[in-house]
């Protein structure tokens, strides 16, 4: 009996001491389950929005410098680099049969001169003559013939003509005269602008061949220690905000691997009309201007541009880690679980999300206005609060909150950390 009594009571006191342990076991594995939050903050500040884009420094103009006649290179007065004024002599290419085509010219003109003035000499005889025959016939119509007055007559007549025809061989030879010292100026090749020596394609003692094809002998930059141009491919997706943002005079910083670090600025010049497509994807050239008084900047450069395309001062920034958190509908509390359901990034949906293939112009533009309208995700006891806002501009790591019941400082959810 007293055996049994001993056990009941070991029992009871077994009994007691496991059901005071049940409630903190229970809270202590509903501890261990419990998620922990990775949180980010909602912080007041600038938003500034870019579109980023690659491109290539050229100069804002440059000059390709041929030779416009054939022969061989006897000197080159300049190399890379150098700094020529206009009418600084370039090269000269061996001016002797030039000079002679200028002599035998000169020649020709000196002859058909002469011819001028002895087509002169007769023509003026053929007058005097004309002149006596016509005194005498009006003396005494016997004393001249009418045959010999013709002959008088159309002699001269037929030397005014040989003296045009002597006038225009001089003018002719006159002319070839111009072409001669004009081809034997070209010998001398001169800078036509101010400007930099950036590539030079000959050498000493290279023959050229003009008649071919006019041969590009070196190319001149002008302006380049004052500004450059920076080439850039922009998607078309992009455009209506470069357009924008051109409109506005708004700001372009870029930067080259040569500088590191360094952060140059310009702006939108031009936006040309012609398209570029590649791999079905259209881009459009988009020209920023930026100052090069350094000569930092150089011909050939690759560089990382961003086009500021927008820009909000001290307003309530989003986290965009927390705009794209995507909750389990168990760690959601019970009344926010639909927004869940409904949302077009939840599994479920993703047959949903494949009509926007089929929608109309009209549908989609629609939904891209509402894209904006999100729900964003706090800590409320043990589950999470869905907060509904709306969206405006964004960077790449914040979002302007347009409208919704957020403040700064406060904490959003944006993931779970792993459990150590």
């Amino acid at each position: 009996m007293k055996f049994l009594l001993k056990l009941i009571v070991v029992l009871i006191l077994l009994g007691a001491a496991g059901a005071a342990a049940v409630n903190p076991v229970r809270d202590y594995i509903k501890k261990r389950n419990q998620p922990h939050w990775r949180l980010a903050e909602v912080k007041q500040g600038d938003i500034i929005s870019v579109v980023n884009s690659t491109g290539e420094i050229k100069p804002v103009k440059s000059v390709q410098i041929g030779s416009f006649v054939s022969g061989p290179i006897i000197e080159i007065y300049v190399d890379f680099n150098d700094r020529v004024k206009a009418g600084d002599k370039l090269a000269k290419i061996d001016p002797r049969l030039f000079n002679a085509n200028v002599r035998r010219e000169q020649a020709i003109l000196k002859t058909r001169e002469a011819d001028v003035e002895r087509v002169e000499a007769v023509l003026q005889q053929a007058r005097n003559n004309e002149r006596r025959a016509k005194n005498l016939d009006h003396e005494n119509p016997e004393f001249i013939s009418g045959t010999e007055m013709d002959q008088f007559v159309f002699n001269r007549l037929s030397l005014e003509a040989q003296r045009t025809v002597a006038a225009a061989s001089v003018d002719q030879a006159r002319a070839s005269l111009e072409n001669a010292l004009a081809n034997l100026g070209y010998t001398d090749i001169v800078s036509p602008v101010d400007g930099i020596i950036i590539d030079k394609k000959i050498e000493d003692g290279q023959t050229l061949a003009a008649q071919f094809q006019t041969p590009e002998m070196f190319v001149l930059a002008i302006d380049m220690d004052k500004h450059m141009h920076v080439f850039a491919s922009v998607d078309e997706a992009d455009m209506g905000m470069i357009m924008k943002a051109k409109d506005e005079g708004q700001p372009v910083e870029f930067t080259v691997d040569a500088w590191p670090g360094e952060v140059f600025q310009g702006e939108i010049e031009q936006i040309r009309v012609s398209s570029t497509i590649e791999q079905n994807v259209v881009t459009y050239p988009v020209v920023v201007r930026a100052p090069n008084p350094d000569m930092k900047l150089l011909p050939g450069m690759t560089a990382s541009i961003s086009f500021q395309v927008d820009e909000r001062k001290d307003v309530v920034r989003i986290p965009n880690t927390a705009l794209l958190y995507f909750p389990d509908v168990k760690l959601v509390r019970e009344s926010d679980r639909k927004l869940i359901e409904n949302d077009e990034r939840s599994p479920d949906n993703k047959l949903d999300n494949a009509n926007d293939q089929i929608l109309s112009a009209g549908d989609k533009a629609k939904a891209k206005r509402h894209q904006n309208r999100k729900h964003v995700w706090v800590v409320e006891g043990d589950y999470l609060k869905a907060i509904a806002v709306v969206t405006g501009l964004s960077d790449s790591k914040f979002s302007e909150l347009v409208s919704g019941d957020l403040k700064a400082g406060q904490k959003l959810v944006t993931g779970t950390k792993r459990k150590k």
